[in-house]
């Protein structure tokens, strides 16, 4: 049987000591990668520390409870989609990217918030970032979130506009991603038009 994490081992992100406090939060992190399930019963705890005053432990958070979503059975995460929206439009990309980042794995996850999560992802392109290049790698974020889940799709015409968008954005990472994901994507048949 795995072992299961303990509210002991969850203390250890109190600790004063940083090494102690970001070691925890590397191991949480792997935990949540391969072994979900054993932080699923914590999922309260993460919940309080997306109003952290510390930006690792918030961002830590976010990740969690995106793939906390692979084994939600209860869907207690559904209830978080419009926190988790409010990070996106809150003008800081880290926190952004991780937010971005998670909800492609709750829309992976949970197939039926994909059309909602894809809207609010489209919005990112509307928001205000601290700088232009901010806004940018955000941008790219957000083609590389809705590429994970994009063939599940059944509406995408708005998404492949966006992305065609990018192919002039600034950033020349952004670009490549917007021409990647076209050169998949583009004119080829989606679910909606098979069935």
């Amino acid at each position: 049987m795995k072992p299961t994490v303990t509210k002991e081992a969850l203390k250890d992100l109190s600790s004063d000591n940083p090494r102690v406090k970001y070691k925890r939060v590397k191991n949480l992190l792997t935990i949540a990668g391969k072994n979900p399930e054993q932080l699923y019963p914590h999922l309260p705890f993460f919940v309080k520390l997306l109003k952290s005053e510390n930006n690792i432990l918030r961002w830590m958070a976010i990740d969690i409870i995106g793939s906390l979503s692979r084994v939600d059975t209860a869907k207690r995460i559904d209830g978080l989609l419009t926190t988790l929206f409010r990070f996106l439009r809150a003008g800081k990309m880290i926190t952004a990217n991780h937010t971005i980042t998670a909800l492609a794995a709750i829309a992976s996850a949970k197939p039926y918030y994909q059309k909602k999560v894809t809207r609010e992802l489209l919005k990112v392109e509307q928001y205000t970032y601290d700088t232009d290049e901010c806004h940018n790698i955000a941008l790219g974020k957000v083609i590389v979130a809705i590429n994970s889940y994009f063939k599940e799709l059944k509406q995408n015409d708005q998404v492949v506009e966006f992305v065609s968008r990018q192919i002039n954005n600034s950033r020349p990472a952004t670009r490549k991603k917007a021409e990647n994901f076209l050169n998949i994507y583009k004119n080829k048949p989606t679910k909606e038009n098979k069935q």
